[in-house]
């Protein structure tokens, strides 16, 4: 059913109005070749009823089993509380809060939300979110652009052991606006970026380098090192981080011995939303003050009416809503509020205490999966880095047939990385989440041993 309820009378009229006998002759410019294109791929519409029924099935698919896949999004504990705040009217009926006046309790979330983020990372300024953390990530590139005008190259330094679809998504939206990317590769031995292919680099025009801690093998980067020969080189430092693994770990801020990074960027599902079949989530990004101008987003302030009373306004608006089209800092950025609220109530309720415990269990969950898997003939783990919730093993047989023998048993094993990355055939990097108990771990290891010697003895 068509979204405007306009009666064929009111398209007729309008139609007349204009000179046009109908409404395909406004888009008589566009190839007829591309106007009558088949979406094969999309089905028939179907009554409410089918189509409930049809959700209701693929609900149930995520039913069950225990899962220890990570790689970007991350089963998490979510406090009850979290989403019966979140979803009442006050905040899920809530829209952009463009009147200020009306708007002074989604404004007041969003403050909040700014202040525990730049707290949690170390910077200056947070913005009001975006899509996800690889739209972030592909935002902080262009900013970095804006920002670093000593560099003309538009050159960005881009690890390979970036998440892959982070990379992807970067390129997608960058490089058609000449921005080019240079993959610096990993250490086969650690898992981090290789610093001797760095080298090639210190006497040319550089943007920026991305620095992502953890990366996607979990591995911790020495992000001192790095964020200095980043800010040596005439280059900005991009910091790409798991929110959480901040409780624990030195924040962006203090990155090397100058200022730190200057941009921060990161995906936020792990602060209170649920894995949900792939989303919504949304994108973090934080940066130096020095640098606000460029930020795409909202920001939030805090201010004093004339009688001296708090209140809430969008002091930063730089989107193309606001401002004229080719000033705006961004065009596809989105303020996803109802995850920022839920991260901030999330938030709210762990504390710095409640947060640092979450992620020193994390740690410690992985520390005991990878000893009981590792304990498996021909199991091993493949790189020697401290690592923070998940790590990459190796196992004696085919790793995809592994992982769907484990998902008929009921256990998500972890994602195989041979699609992603040559010379990790039968690699699977796998996570542990404070929500792992020791029987959790238990039944993966048996359940693994179990499917390693069935395989070996079909071989």
């Amino acid at each position: 059913m068509p979204f405007i309820p306009h009666t064929e009378d009111d398209i007729q009229s309008m139609l007349a109005t204009i000179g046009v006998d109908h409404i395909d002759d406004l888009f008589d410019e566009i190839d007829p070749s591309l106007r009558d294109v088949r979406l094969d791929s999309i089905p028939e519409r179907a009554s409410e009823q089918a189509v409930t029924r049809l959700m209701g099935e693929r609900a149930a698919r995520d039913a069950g089993g225990l899962c220890f896949i990570g790689a970007g999004a991350y089963e998490h504990h979510i406090p009850a509380a979290v989403w019966e705040l979140t979803t009442r009217g006050e905040f899920y009926s809530a829209y952009t809060p463009y009147q200020p006046e009306a708007s002074q309790g989604t404004l007041q979330v969003v403050y909040e939300y700014q202040t525990m983020m730049t707290g949690l990372t170390g910077m200056d300024v947070a913005n009001a979110s975006l899509y996800d953390g690889a739209s972030a990530l592909a935002e902080a590139v262009l900013m970095a652009v804006r920002a670093n005008r000593r560099s003309k190259s538009a050159r960005i330094l881009m690890p390979a052991s970036v998440h892959p679809f982070y990379r992807q998504v970067a390129r997608n939206i960058c490089a058609n606006q000449g921005i080019i990317f240079e993959v610096i590769d990993y250490d086969r031995a650690t898992g981090r970026i290789d610093e001797a292919a760095l080298t090639r680099w210190a006497k040319e025009d550089v943007t920026a380098l991305v620095i992502p801690q953890p990366n996607f093998f979990g591995v911790l980067e020495d992000v001192d090192t790095l964020t200095d020969w980043a800010q040596n080189n005439g280059a900005l430092a991009i910091g790409l981080v798991n929110p959480l693994s901040l409780a624990v770990f030195k924040e962006p801020g203090r990155w090397g011995t100058g200022e730190g990074a200057d941009i921060v960027v990161g995906e936020g599902q792990p602060l209170g939303a649920p894995l949900a079949s792939g989303g919504p989530y949304f994108g973090i990004l934080c940066c130096r003050k020095k640098h606000v101008r460029q930020m795409p987003g909202r920001v939030v302030g805090r201010t004093q009416d004339m009688d001296g009373r708090t209140g809430y306004v969008l002091t930063l608006q730089p989107r193309e809503q606001h401002i004229r089209r080719s000033k705006a800092t961004s065009n596809i950025c989105t303020n996803q509020g109802l995850l920022v609220t839920a991260a901030t109530i999330h938030m709210s309720l762990l504390g710095s205490r409640g947060l640092e415990n979450t992620a020193a269990t994390c740690i410690a969950n992985t520390r005991a999966l990878v000893d009981r898997l590792t304990a498996i003939d021909g199991v091993e783990a493949v790189f020697d880095s401290p690592a923070f919730h998940e790590t990459v093993l190796r196992l004696p047989v085919d790793a995809e047939q592994a992982l769907a023998a484990l998902a008929e048993r009921g256990v998500f094993g972890g994602l195989a990385l041979a699609e992603f990355y040559d010379g990790l055939d039968n690699t699977v990097l796998v996570c542990a989440t404070e929500t792992k108990t020791e029987a959790d771990l238990e039944t993966y290891a048996d359940a693994l041993r179990d499917v390693i010697a069935a395989q070996a003895e079909a071989a």
